[in-house]
């Protein structure tokens, strides 16, 4: 399977998120496999950013979206943690401060996109001023419907420079949610990450389902695009999300750079100090 032509949103179409199966995963890519092919995705991945980095042409940004629990920490986690955190930034975007909200909605954004050769991953991001900003009407729809054609024209800035930006929306289904908010009763471990918001929130589900519908239908461009990734199954989830990013690492043409030094001339210099070390040591 094409990960990538299977999840992408194509530009120009309208997403129905009730048509779209959260618990699907691969004919005959079981849990076992599944790890198993994450742990290689995990290993290119790793190979990939050294290229990146070495090549440092252009830089990713990817942004991962999802409702509460959708999955954003564990993508993290399963995948994101395979770069060298020399190269790879994470930034989480919470509710604004007072300074950022005296500024525009992208003024908190900027000095977070990755410089070149670098990979930055917004958990939660930008797209949170078309979310959480219309469902709790936190400023007027005259505001929040023109955001869009601004986020556009900000990820075409940034395409222009040399980032690739690929954008994930974890979906799973109000069920599963429910059972992720148990599991974080029941287990101790995990009681920390309990909030209020977790149960209040989700008398806002079917808002939110419309905001993310409408921010991947008008958000989704050839320069950014938009990728639902089905994520009731945590597995496949992370399977779907690293090869998508490895392969598109490995689709535009990276090249190690060629030696800025003289090579013959410091093999040279290698090879007279080894031998005067081994004179020396003779004596």
């Amino acid at each position: 399977m094409n990960y990538s032509k299977t999840f992408i949103v194509p530009p120009g179409t309208k997403v129905n998120l009730g048509r779209i199966d959260p618990d699907f995963s691969e004919k005959g890519v079981s849990r076992k496999s599944a790890e198993r092919m994450i742990e290689k995705d995990r290993q290119r991945l790793a190979a990939l950013q050294f290229l990146l980095y070495a090549e440092n042409k252009r830089s990713v940004l990817i942004v991962l979206q999802a409702l509460d629990a959708g999955g954003k920490d564990g993508t993290v986690n399963h995948v994101i943690s395979g770069m060298n955190p020399q190269g790879c930034t994470v930034t989480g975007f919470k509710q604004p401060s007072a300074a950022e909200r005296e500024h525009d909605f992208l003024w908190r954004i900027h000095p977070h996109v990755p410089e070149k050769g670098h990979i930055a991953v917004f958990n939660r991001s930008h797209y949170e001023d078309v979310l959480v900003a219309r469902v709790h009407d936190l400023v007027p729809k005259e505001t929040w419907s023109k955001r869009y054609r601004t986020i556009n024209e900000f990820e075409r800035l940034l395409a222009n420079n040399g980032t690739h930006v690929l954008k994930f929306f974890l979906h799973i289904s109000k069920e599963e949610q429910l059972d992720r908010f148990k599991n974080r009763l029941d287990d101790k471990s995990k009681n920390w990450k309990i909030s209020e918001s977790d149960y209040t929130e989700r008398d806002y589900w079917d808002d939110y389902r419309a905001a993310f519908e409408d921010a991947l239908s008008k958000c989704s461009t050839t320069h950014a695009p938009w990728f639902v990734i089905p994520a009731n199954r945590k597995w496949f989830r992370n399977l779907a999300v690293a090869r998508i990013i490895c392969d598109t690492l490995e689709g535009i043409g990276m090249e190690l750079p060629s030696p800025t030094v003289d090579l013959a001339d410091i093999r040279r210099k290698y090879h007279r100090e080894v031998a005067e070390e081994a004179a020396s040591s003779g004596d």
